[in-house]
């Protein structure tokens, strides 16, 4: 069996097998590819992704062959990096929080439709030199539904600097992903989705560190005010802002409950246009011509 299966978008494994078989063939695919390298350096973020590929390094190489690296910004919320850290050490990994510095780059700065190029662009920049040292490549946790996703300047970026990318080059999926991870026991197999924080603020606004702190800030409040909300984005438009909350939280959101809200962002300065149900990459929608930035 080769090293590799084919990814998204070549000649697929058929797709007459059942969906355990299926994953069972990708995953043997993926282990074997990783098994092949002399070491890697993940690029972490700490999401469901991330932490599958790293689980699975660690299962094909051994933890002294693996890196967890975390590029740190203020990008990366406060909440997010604890539990990155937490969890490389559950899977006996060294960890490495590089600082990146994609707000000096005035393509990240300026919040076109090809932000995220920028960003990925210095995060790989940052993590190839010690990969390099190491006589290691660098992997993301990109996986096969992102590669077909349509607009994602992140991943271009990435590969142009090298960076491998096996989830995907197995063809395993999102779903997969969570259904692998909870199998292996990976507390990070049901996590919500969690972007840097740029991608709240709407196209054409400057990301700058005041701004970011404020989305943070504000995120952080309604969380606190929204016990056991799941999916949640304040969307900076400027002065205002659209905020996204799952389904089952926003369906008990009362008038009295978004008064409180609505006073919580408030004091950000920020004065809240709607309330609709969350959705990954929605900011997308103001993109008058996507295709301009790939």
């Amino acid at each position: 069996m080769a090293s590799m299966l084919p990814g998204p978008g070549r000649t697929m494994i058929a797709m007459t097998l059942a969906a355990p078989d299926l994953l069972a063939v990708r995953l043997r695919a993926l282990q074997e590819s990783l098994a092949a390298l002399p070491g890697l350096l993940v690029a972490f973020s700490g999401g469901a992704d991330s932490a599958f590929l790293l689980a699975a390094a660690v299962r094909a190489l051994g933890s002294e062959r693996v890196l967890a690296a975390t590029g740190v910004s203020g990008s990366l919320p406060l909440v997010e990096r604890g539990p990155a850290a937490d969890f490389a050490a559950s899977l006996g990994v060294a960890s490495w929080t590089p600082a990146t510095h994609e707000i000096d780059r005035e393509g990240y700065r300026a919040n076109a439709g090809d932000r995220c190029y920028f960003c990925k662009s210095e995060l790989l920049e940052v993590l190839t030199p010690e990969a390099e040292r190491r006589g290691w490549p660098v992997a993301t946790g990109t996986n096969a539904d992102d590669v077909v996703a349509g607009f994602r300047p992140g991943i271009r970026a990435a590969a142009e600097r090298g960076a491998l990318t096996p989830l995907a080059d197995a063809g395993i999926t999102k779903d997969q992903v969570r259904q692998a991870s909870a199998a292996w026991g990976l507390a990070t197999w049901d996590k919500p989705a969690a972007a840097c924080l740029a991608s709240r603020i709407a196209y054409g606004l400057e990301v700058t560190p005041a701004r970011l702190a404020r989305v943070e800030r504000a995120e952080a409040a309604l969380r606190a005010a929204l016990p056991g909300v799941r999916d949640l984005r304040v969307r900076d438009l400027d002065d205002h802002a659209r905020v996204e909350i799952d389904r089952a939280t926003l369906a008990g959101l009362d008038a009295a409950a978004q008064g409180r809200l609505r006073e919580a962002l408030a004091a950000e300065g920020l004065s809240v246009v709607e309330f609709r149900a969350f959705r990954s990459g929605s900011m997308n929608d103001l993109l008058a011509d996507p295709a301009r930035y790939r």
